[in-house]
């Protein structure tokens, strides 16, 4: 069994928790199972509430596909879209779970005190450009062979 001081296990579906939390502008959302049947769920109800974050683990893909998912099938409008962080934290580099919750952690801390990141800091953002840097790399060095 699971047991920690001041806690409380739930064992309904995420969707009716968030419901029955009643969630504020105090509250955060993370979701971080990795299933759509259960983060997708929680994350549609999340977002129309006044929740201050709202974010979900994944890569980019992963959340491209969610954000088509939950656009598509549950109807969801821009303006509660655009309330959803994917992929969630901040880029540092973080490889394993701890560091990885540093920085989503960093990245919660920071909305809640309206501190807006710079592009370096937004994962997707970083990613990109270092995607885009690898694959210039690999295009000279393709040319330079021939």
């Amino acid at each position: 069994m699971w047991h920690l001081p001041c806690t409380t296990l739930v064992r309904k579906m995420p969707d009716d928790t968030v419901l029955d939390m009643k969630l504020d502008e105090r509250c955060a959302v993370i979701a971080l199972t990795h299933d759509p049947k259960l983060d997708d769920l929680a994350l549609m109800e999340a977002v129309r509430t006044p929740a201050f974050y709202v974010g979900a683990l994944g890569s980019r893909r992963n959340n491209a596909a969610r954000r088509e998912r939950l656009e598509t099938h549950f109807n969801l409008t821009e303006d509660q879209l655009s309330r959803l962080r994917r992929p969630i934290g901040i880029y540092i580099g973080s490889r394993t779970p701890p560091q990885i919750a540093v920085s989503i952690l960093a990245e919660v801390t920071a909305v809640r005190n309206g501190v807006a990141l710079p592009g370096e800091f937004r994962i997707e953002d970083t990613k990109t450009r270092l995607d885009v840097a690898v694959n210039e790399q690999t295009n000279c060095a393709t040319t330079a062979r021939h």
